[in-house]
């Protein structure tokens, strides 16, 4: 068996398997929450079904219409990527509202401590003057 009539779907198989192990390892790591782990695990299992069975690909290429079975591969992969892609652009503007709400709610806190600060400081002002001991002559006070 030459090289030639080998065809791609094994490595394809291959490197879903590495994948896999790739997700499970990350998951288990805590490194990537289970939520965007979905997505990957339906793009896993898409393309061991399409390693399994590769006329699945040129079925759906002749149902929809597409010339070339690659170039249906190529756009559910473009598909794919687009739609990882909004997901995670949707996520990045919640942490972005979400960091943005702590930094003004922090900058409040701020304020409302420096006020604070601010009114001991005027309340114990006079009163710790008239207590403290003083290192001077008692003329120069009031």
């Amino acid at each position: 068996m030459s090289i030639r009539s080998v065809s791609g779907y094994p490595f394809a198989l291959a490197v879903c398997v590495l994948l896999l192990l790739a997700l499970f390892l990350l998951l288990r790591t805590q490194r990537l929450r289970e939520k965007y782990s979905v997505i990957w695990f339906a793009v896993i299992l898409g393309v061991v079904v399409l390693g399994f069975v590769p006329s699945i690909t040129t079925w759906l290429s002749s149902v929809l219409g597409v010339t070339t079975p690659l170039n249906l591969v190529f756009i559910l992969a473009s598909l794919v990527l687009l739609t990882v892609c909004i997901q995670l652009s949707i996520e990045i503007s919640a942490l972005e509202e979400s960091s943005r709400t702590v930094a003004e709610e922090l900058a409040l806190l701020r304020l409302e401590l420096r006020q604070e600060i601010e009114v001991a400081r005027r309340d114990k002002g006079p009163e710790e003057s008239r207590t403290a001991p003083t290192g001077g002559d008692e003329g120069s006070h009031p």
